[in-house]
């Protein structure tokens, strides 16, 4: 007879009580290869109607691109908005060294005959979800982040998307230096219907 998985009341507990932290509040270390590999395993198992795997990953490390990625980032948005005072120049010049490591996913949807683009997308945010659960269940700090980066396409093709590629997030991932705050949820009587027919 095959063998079913019952339920996992372990994996219930922990869900119940998972947190973003905040990047700006991790610290080394980060995962190693083997714990990222393993991380990403998990990440990519998620629904993918059609077997497309409509997204990709980009690595970077705060270490090794970090510096570099924000001296562009300001520079460009500098270019964008204007000079920039001391908090914001800062705030460019890091966003890629909050966190010993940060993964971009990269949506790769296109146009198919017979899977909408729009559930290619869809699998893109379960993916970056699956990334910031599996990365938190490994014993790490994880945030899931847009920010402005990931809409301008300077920025996003400086960063690695390809044409008629976009980002779908970035996530850090790092070493949490103090307990994550527990923000409000929403009330679930508001979110929930029963059906009913309507004319």
């Amino acid at each position: 007879m095959p063998s079913f998985e019952t339920g996992s009341p372990e994996t219930l507990a922990f869900l119940r009580k998972r947190r973003s932290h905040p990047s700006v509040t991790m610290t080394d270390p980060g995962p190693d290869d083997t714990q990222l590999q393993d991380i990403l395993t998990i990440a990519a198992r998620v629904p993918d109607h059609g077997k497309l795997a409509p997204w990709r990953f980009i690595l970077f490390r705060a270490d090794k691109e970090g510096k570099r990625i924000g001296e562009w980032l300001a520079a460009h948005y500098e270019r964008k908005t204007g000079p920039l005072d001391a908090d914001q120049r800062d705030k460019e010049l890091t966003r890629f060294t909050r966190a010993p490591v940060v993964i971009g996913v990269v949506s790769t949807a296109t146009d198919h005959p017979k899977i909408p683009l729009w559930e290619q997308q869809l699998s893109a945010g379960a993916v970056c979800m699956n990334l910031v659960t599996a990365a938190a269940a490994s014993g790490f700090a994880s945030q899931w982040l847009t920010e402005w980066v990931s809409f301008d396409m300077e920025a996003a093709r400086f960063l690695g998307a390809r044409d008629g590629e976009r980002f779908a997030g970035f996530v850090h991932i790092g070493t949490p230096t103090q307990p994550p705050f527990e923000r409000p949820r929403p009330n679930l009587s508001d979110l929930i219907t029963n059906w009913t027919e309507t004319d």
